[in-house]
């Protein structure tokens, strides 16, 4: 739950004026009645505490939804204190400075029906109402009328200490008739504790209107003013912990794709082999793929349902990501080299809601999401659902290939991928109780994906292939539960099992060019060298559980404890004589246990977190010699961690981070044996050990007079031995053991925003020093070169501009324009004169035009987006090109 900063105020309820059939407006009346409001809220408020310990003893695993809870402190308290977690910070209230008129329902006035209606409003932080949700309905027209005017209110924002925050108040709007003119009489003056009423005026008809206007104490309940605390991505943001937190709403609204918008992020590079559901590597500091470990609500992705990467999740079901900076929570039970990343979902839990988006796009691209849920607050049963669905034909074209001419010689031309299709579906739903006194959560996941994908050519995009596919199927489920157990002491559980199906062909007995023509008979069937039409099939189960006790509000004891065990068997049926090696049954059990203390000092400024890690892992196969001989294969391994992460905060907005960790990652299955496709075994892969260091400075929010100021600035270092490396021949691959290597650098953003929001500029900058330490082997001739296939500089720069409400109130229009600079970077060891190897700088520029429309809590938006604008040659990863100058159109539904 979260810790919330409220004020309640004992104040009557303020109606705005509205009315039917006239245009005048009584400025003193309503300007009158907002003073009293603000009076008041001011004298009756009760401060807030702002200490950010978390409620029930425990906060939830991140990505969790949090209940409302309010903790307000004694009435006289002094309303400031230091600016810290632990200090109290005064605490105002909205206050509206622009109302706006409702019309009066029209069959209500014939009727001669009043009503009042109380509405929930919500308040960004520019005072701007967001959300008017019916507290207190009326119905015949009442409801939506003041809904539509509420929404059209302005308001001096409410402020937290010195800084804007977004709220939310009740706020009654009445509708009244005024009485027939011969009826017409003075008001008597209420009690002392509210405004004058003024009489309405004498008209010869009946003039139906809603006055603002201030209602007896008695005769009307409490305002509630509750401004929201920091949200859960702010509370992550200002923790000791060594994380990023990237939200997604506002890509949520175009057509990138969740790897290209984390490449957004500053330390971070997401590399493709090509277009849609192509294979993605991400890099965080320099460490990549399985190095990095990921998440989805605190689950396993690749037990999840998303085992294709975190590229091929689409965007518009995730809430915000969570990049842990080479320092991971106990929490997540994660043997992670270089970090880790969480995605979480929608995480609301109350009422009813829903989504759905759709994107076109060159290429033959076609995305689809949609997302319900419903909260039944009575019995406390809730359910949610998602689904999705991708195709892409990834037919671009692309330049300067070496082909074959007529003449039987080699020349580079423009040729078209002809091989490259995508498709990829699956959805998930989820049920069970919250808030319940026997569970605070108890909610079982089901899900279901499948994708294929036809491989164009081989890693370094020299050969053509023109029948090879590889496919996946996922299907499992998991359940969580999640209750206090005593005062101070609450229990966090998930458990789940997955079965993943992979299927691989490569049957052709043609050679194909790259303009898709059968140009020669194999010798014997397969592209890539060798038949292949196997199937493999993988078992996984995992548990995750966590304890955590708070002593006292400053300080909390966690343990938890992540076993994981999975099988794999398969079957290669094109081998007809001989040994088939996916027939062998082979089981990996691994596990992660944690103990982690964190305290807080200094009134909130202090804060750090030690924690203690050990880490297992059990191998079970058989294994070829090279004599031929089969014979069985047992490994144990055993390793522990240690790690720490300290955070001082000058400000309220301004705080240092620093954080270490000796981190272990045990080989995953994939990398052991293989990934049943064009990646073969390496059964004797030894676990990557690394010194992880980070040290930064962030300004979360600074009001600078002309707009916000904020950045961020971090060095890291991540000082590896026996990196695991994918590396291989040409058309097969395999994961190895590299003996040390290291990489140092630092990391940058900074963002300015105009007041009003009219402009936004945003900015990062990653450079990293990723080389080679062996200094004995074979690789010892390469010591000092730079890692290979490892950008060391890149950059992107964005710039919005929004005009607000340009043809409708709470409607906006934004047009985005970012470039991102990926510098050289070789594949080829610089020492053995392999410079020439190299890929060039790039600079691509993409530009966004966005629609977005708010009615009543519902909002749709469009986007049209230009990629690679200027049509530069794109390449990625081990230098392939990728798609040149595309345009996508995206529609989205919020419910």
């Amino acid at each position: 739950m979260h810790a919330r900063s409220s004020a309640e105020t004992r104040a009557p309820i303020a109606a705005p004026r509205a009315r039917t059939g006239s245009t005048r407006r009584r400025t003193a009346e309503g300007g009158g009645g907002t003073f009293w409001i603000l009076a008041l809220l001011l004298c009756g408020a009760r401060a807030a505490s702002a200490q950010e310990a978390r409620p029930r003893d425990e906060a939830p695993p991140s990505g969790e939804a949090r209940a409302e809870e309010r903790s307000a402190a004694p009435e006289g308290e002094a309303g400031r204190g230091a600016p810290g977690d632990g200090a109290a910070l005064e605490v105002r209230a909205p206050e509206l400075i622009e109302p706006a008129e409702a019309a009066y329902p029209e069959e209500a006035r014939a009727a001669g029906t009043e009503a009042s209606v109380v509405l929930k409003l919500t308040i960004d932080a520019a005072g701007r109402v967001t959300q008017a949700d019916v507290a207190s309905p009326a119905g015949h027209g009442f409801d939506e009328a003041a809904q539509e005017a509420a929404l059209r209110f302005r308001f001096r924002p409410a402020r937290r200490g010195d800084r804007s925050v977004a709220a939310r108040i009740l706020y009654r709007y009445d509708f009244r008739l005024p009485a027939p003119p011969a009826a017409a009489a003075p008001v008597a003056s209420p009690p002392a504790t509210a405004a004058p009423i003024a009489s309405p005026p004498a008209a010869s008809g009946r003039e139906a209107e809603a006055t603002m206007r201030l209602v007896p104490l008695a005769a009307a309940p409490p305002i509630e003013v509750s401004v929201r605390g920091a949200s859960e991505a702010e509370r992550l943001r200002r923790s000791a912990e060594a994380v990023q937190v990237v939200e997604t709403a506002l890509a949520r609204r175009q057509s990138a794709d969740l790897g290209e918008v984390l490449a957004r992020s500053e330390g971070v590079s997401v590399r493709r082999g090509g277009g849609l559901g192509s294979a993605a590597r991400f890099s965080l500091n320099g460490l990549t793929g399985d190095q990095i470990r990921f998440f989805l609500d605190g689950v396993p992705l690749a037990l999840s349902g998303y085992s294709a990467g975190i590229a091929s999740v689409p965007v518009n079901l995730v809430e915000r990501v969570e990049i842990y900076r080479g320092v991971v929570p106990v929490r997540f039970g994660a043997d992670a080299l270089g970090g880790a990343v969480n995605l979480v979902t929608d995480r609301e839990t109350r009422g009813t809601g829903g989504s759905a988006s759709y994107q076109v796009g060159s290429f033959g691209t076609y995305r689809m999401t949609l997302s319900a849920r419903h909260a039944d607050e009575p019995s406390g049963l809730f359910a949610r659902a998602s689904a999705f669905a991708d195709h892409a034909r990834n037919d671009y074209p692309m330049r300067d290939v070496e082909v074959v001419d007529a003449s039987g010689r080699l020349s580079r031309a423009e040729v078209r991928r002809f091989h490259d299709r995508y498709r990829a579906a699956g959805g998930s739903i989820e049920g069970g109780w919250l808030r319940r006194p026997w569970a605070d959560r108890l909610l079982l996941r089901a899900f279901y994906t499948a994708h294929d994908r036809d491989v164009q050519h081989n890693l370094y995009m020299t050969v053509p292939y023109g029948e090879v596919t590889y496919g996946r199927q996922s299907g499992g489920g998991h359940v969580r539960y999640a209750q206090p157990l005593s005062k101070g002491l609450r229990l966090d559980a998930v458990a789940g099992y997955a079965l993943a199906r992979t299927v691989f062909r490569d049957l052709a007995t043609c050679r194909y060019d790259w303009r898709g023509r059968c140009v020669a008979t194999l010798p014997q069937r397969g592209e890539m060298g060798r038949a292949a039409d196997q199937a493999v099939l993988q078992h996984s189960a995992f548990a995750t559980v966590s304890l955590a006790y708070r002593a006292a509000p400053d300080h909390l004891l966690r343990f938890g404890v992540s076993p994981t065990y999975a099988t794999r068997t398969g079957k290669n049926i094109a081998i007809r004589e001989g040994y088939d090696p996916l027939t062998a049954r082979r089981g990996l059990l691994g596990g992660v246990a944690g103990v982690e203390y964190e305290a807080k000092g200094l009134e909130g400024r202090l804060a750090n977190i030690a924690f203690l890690k050990g880490y297992a892992q059990v191998i079970g196969t058989k294994e070829v010699l090279p004599n031929g001989v089969l014979r069985d294969l047992d490994l144990t391994r055993h390793r522990l961690g240690i790690g720490d992460s300290l955070r001082f905060r000058f400000t309220d907005a301004l705080y240092a981070k620093a954080s270490y960790e000796l981190a272990t990652r045990l080989p995953s299955a994939e990398e052991l044996f293989g990934d049943g496709g064009v990646i073969t075994d390496s059964l004797h892969l030894a676990p990557e050990a690394s010194h992880n260091v980070n040290a930064g400075v962030t300004l979360e929010r600074a009001e600078i007079g002309f707009g916000e100021l904020r950045f961020d600035v971090n060095g890291f270092g991540r000082f590896v031995e026996d990196l695991i490396r994918l590396g291989g021949q040409a058309s097969y691959a395999k994961y190895e053991n590299f003996p040390s290597a290291r990489s140092v650098g630092f990391e940058s953003s900074v963002g300015w925003t105009s007041p009003g929001d009219f402009v936004a500029l945003d900015g990062q900058l990653t450079w990293q020093d990723f080389r080679n330490t062996t200094g004995t082997g074979p690789l010892a001739r390469f010591k000092g070169d730079r890692m290979l296939n490892q950008p060391y500089l890149f950059a992107d720069v964005s710039a919005r501009l929004t005009w607000p409400e340009p043809f409708h109130p709470h409607d906006a229009l934004s047009l985005t324009w970012s470039t991102r600079y990926v510098g050289e970077f070789l594949l080829g060891w610089q020492s053995a004169g392999d410079e020439k190897h190299a890929v060039e700088p790039q600079l691509l520029h993409a530009l966004t035009l966005g629609y977005a429309v708010q009615r009543g809590g519902r909002s749709v938006s469009g986007s049209l987006e230009v990629r690679n604008l200027t049509d530069e040659k794109a390449f990625d990863f081990f230098g392939v090109q990728r798609p040149g100058r595309a345009a996508y159109a995206k529609l989205v539904l919020d419910l």
